[in-house]
């Protein structure tokens, strides 16, 4: 169906952004002439930016309706690309990256709380591992531009072209892309935009991405310290390590999307967390190869984790307070992404890369608990509901 191929694109168009920057920056930091370092300042004002819209993405939704805003966020996005490809100066690159977190957690939630209201469990995984696939062409948009001695500039302006091009498809649908019922089944009930806030699950919820993105992110970003200043790996042997810990995320989201419908999301989500916990806990021993073991399974454990939660969020907080949910989530995984791993590179800078494994077992544990309050919220509401 067309809008399917459509939420499959914007999935895509989430994820080759993020792999762009990373292959960019050593020239653009040389351009600008200003350290390595200075993403710092990007990163935080595109997770600003990512946060603000995604939690008002939720509430949004019942008013212009999911094309719309998928519209009007994608062009967004477009924009901040733009500003990129144009900035000349690192200052204007800061305003840029605000203006793409802007755009890029209004589709993250839009599309999230969309899916989860119409898809099934295959095509949530499927859709997810969409954004992984992004995030592999991404690199491999810059590298080519960068080969082919073009400035980095271009990268950002391909595709930039390819969201404007995305975003008035989503114009062209817009009527297509009929408002998801919960909100205004909320509205009509009488229920306030507050009463969200004030449901045990939904902060639950919002604890239980943050803790579970903040594992993902800082496994991927540490993975490679870890395996060179504790494991005695060369740079190219742990490089390739770390690849595998994305690919094995990218084949888990693709396998369970074959099988997602053959099996509850409950049953996939308790399997992940025990897959976590024994990576995990690999991760421990002076070993290399049973650290790259640990690594690749905690990749492949992660893999349904996010696509579940969200697929199940409106049996946590009940249909009217779903897409509200969905856009608080989206916001709490977009800021503790980004704290979580930097406490976790705090305590690697002062014990050394060895502090990974113990770090994501905490992390782990406490992920856990909250998926099991979550289970028990779940069913408190089922039972009332029934």
């Amino acid at each position: 169906m067309p809008l399917m191929g459509l939420a499959y694109l914007g999935f895509i168009s989430l994820g080759l952004p993020d792999g762009l920057h990373g292959v960019a920056w050593p020239s653009m930091s040389a351009g600008f002439g200003v350290p390595l370092g200075s993403i710092g300042y990007v990163i935080a004002m595109s997770t600003t930016g990512y946060v603000l819209s995604s939690v008002t993405a939720g509430f949004l939704l019942a008013r212009m309706g999911v094309g719309v805003l998928l519209a009007g966020s994608t062009a967004l996005s477009g924009l901040g690309l733009t500003g990129y490809a144009l900035a000349p100066s690192l200052v204007f690159v800061m305003g840029a990256a605000l203006v793409l977190g802007l755009g890029s957690g209004a589709i993250d939630s839009g599309l999230n709380a969309y899916a989860a209201a119409r898809f099934s469990a295959r095509h949530m995984n499927w859709l997810h591992a969409s954004f992984g696939f992004g995030a592999m062409m991404g690199p491999l948009v810059m590298t080519g531009v960068l080969s082919a001695s073009l400035s980095w500039r271009w990268g950002y302006g391909i595709v930039a072209v390819a969201l404007a091009c995305l975003s008035l498809a989503f114009t062209a649908s817009r009527r297509a892309w009929r408002p998801s019922d919960p909100a205004p089944a909320a509205e009509a009930s009488g229920a306030k935009v507050g009463s969200s806030f004030r449901i045990p699950a939904v902060w639950l919820g919002v604890a239980t991405f943050g803790v579970y993105t903040g594992l993902e992110i800082a496994a991927g970003l540490w993975a490679y310290t870890m395996l060179t200043d504790a494991r005695g790996l060369t740079p190219a042997t742990a490089g390739i390590c770390v690849s595998a810990y994305w690919g094995a995320l990218f084949a888990g989201r693709l396998l369970l999307g074959a099988i997602g419908d053959r099996v509850t999301p409950d049953s996939t989500l308790w399997a992940a967390t025990v897959g976590l916990g024994l990576g995990a806990l690999m991760l421990i021993p002076p070993s290399a190869v049973l650290s790259v073991a640990g690594l690749i399974l905690i990749g492949f454990a992660a893999a349904p984790v996010f696509p579940m939660l969200t697929l199940t969020t409106a049996q946590r907080v009940g249909q009217h307070h779903a897409d509200r949910a969905v856009g608080l989530q989206m916001g709490s995984a977009g800021l503790f992404g980004t704290l979580l791993p930097a406490l976790v590179g705090v305590l690697i800078q002062r014990y050394g890369g060895a502090a990974l494994g113990p770090a994501l077992v905490v992390l782990t544990a406490v992920f856990v608990g909250l998926h099991a309050m979550l289970t028990v919220s779940a069913r408190r509401l089922g039972a009332v509901a029934g």
